[in-house]
């Protein structure tokens, strides 16, 4: 009986991947809780689970004193030393106590024991597991979707994606194959709580990293993100290696790395940027894939004045705002976009953040000619369909 115990133990350790030790460290916890409730609460005991042949012991142990007080828990120097001449005060005796059943009520303690405290092992080595997951990107597949709520399996635990952390018309079927990025682990009472998300920035920086290996080991660096999930993305990139171009990098031989990415996004668009040091540069880059005639940055006000071709001015603030929310999120900077025939008209307007106020004119407010960077054409960057989304807004 013992050894099958210890075969079972083993096997526990193959299939949920807890340490033979912990469950052995369970069972002698169990068993000494049984012992109390059937032998005596106050005894202090100790049990010891052989490793090797699974045979099982039960100890009392007491403390050598002077003047015995509990016999429950002391012994007498004089009878210790009948035992071991060598023994001295506040030395401990061990004594076998093993009985020879612990009975059905004590079995059943023993095995809630071992139950509790393999669940809190197993929770522990997922909390370690996914803790030092946060930040990358898990996969697993859809088990149900319950109000709204999808629970993803990832094989040892369950983890849920809720409303707020899933794509925009994005459908979810039982079965399905679901990559998703952690934001945060927390231990709680029910276990650890996994926190998902599909719509998180650092999700697309994770699959880039995953499609891209010039990111992997370094020789690309992702600068910033900025992403409305479901619709469109910017991802501003960069190389310390004048022989390594970071915009082919990340869009890959016949733009296969980032079409894999779009794939797993359902067809969110991106823009992948390439990150520059200087920032009306930066800005002009972010405003892709429209063209842009002229920066003016004002560094005090973090802001930033941007003049476009009359036809490009729909394209670079695009559909309700999107490309300039989108260009003022990936550089840091607030973005006032104007038309030429606009600025003609307006020369000296005043840069605010607030859309409003930008509109009013300031005539003390004129443009300083060292902040101003003419821009031919945005070349460094690199969008996807550029040309499908300049031709639409030409149309």
């Amino acid at each position: 009986m013992n050894m099958e115990l210890m075969s079972a133990l083993k096997d526990l350790e193959k299939e949920k991947g807890i340490d033979f030790e912990v469950l052995v460290e369970a069972i002698e916890a169990a068993l000494i809780s049984a012992y109390r409730k059937n032998f005596g609460a106050m005894q202090n005991v100790r049990v010891n689970l052989d490793r090797n042949s699974g045979e099982i012991k039960v100890y009392t142990r007491k403390n050598v004193v002077e003047a015995l007080k509990d016999e429950r828990t002391e012994i007498a120097l004089t009878e210790a030393r009948k035992y071991d001449p060598n023994y001295d005060v506040d030395d401990v005796v061990e004594f076998e106590v093993t009985p020879r059943d612990f009975g059905r009520i004590a079995a059943q303690t023993a095995k809630q024991v071992v139950v509790q405290r393999i669940r809190e092992a197993e929770r522990d080595m997922i909390f370690d597991k996914y803790y030092s997951q946060k930040g990358d990107v898990v996969t697993g597949f859809v088990h149900r979707v319950e109000n709204r709520a999808v629970y993803v399996d990832l094989g040892n635990t369950e983890v849920t994606l809720g409303p707020n952390e899933q794509m925009p018309g994005e459908v979810y079927e039982p079965g399905m194959r679901l990559k998703a990025y952690i934001i945060d682990v927390k231990k709680t009472t029910k276990g650890p709580q996994i926190q998902v998300s599909r719509t998180h920035p650092g999700f697309l920086e994770r699959l880039f990293e995953l499609e891209v290996p010039e990111i992997q080991d370094g020789t690309v660096e992702v600068k910033s993100v900025a992403r409305e999930a479901g619709y469109r993305s910017k991802i501003a990139v960069y190389s310390e290696n004048d022989n390594v171009d970071p915009l082919g990098a990340c869009v890959g031989p016949k733009g296969m790395r980032v079409q894999a990415i779009v794939n797993e996004l359902r067809g969110e668009k991106i823009d992948i940027i390439k990150w520059d040091a200087d920032s009306a540069a930066f800005i002009a880059s972010a405003l892709s894939p429209a063209k842009v005639v002229s920066v003016s940055v004002f560094p005090d006000e973090k802001a930033a004045r941007v003049v476009v071709p009359d036809y490009q001015l729909s394209l670079a603030i695009g559909k309700e705002g999107q490309n300039a929310r989108l260009a003022a999120k990936l550089t840091g900077w607030k973005i006032d976009i104007k038309s030429e025939s606009q600025m003609s008209q307006m020369p000296a307007l005043k840069v605010s953040p607030d859309p409003e106020d930008a509109q009013k004119p300031d005539p003390d407010d004129a443009l300083p000619p060292d902040l101003i960077i003419q821009t031919e054409d945005s070349e460094e960057t690199g969008s996807l369909k550029d040309k499908e989304a300049e031709t639409e807004s030409e149309a």
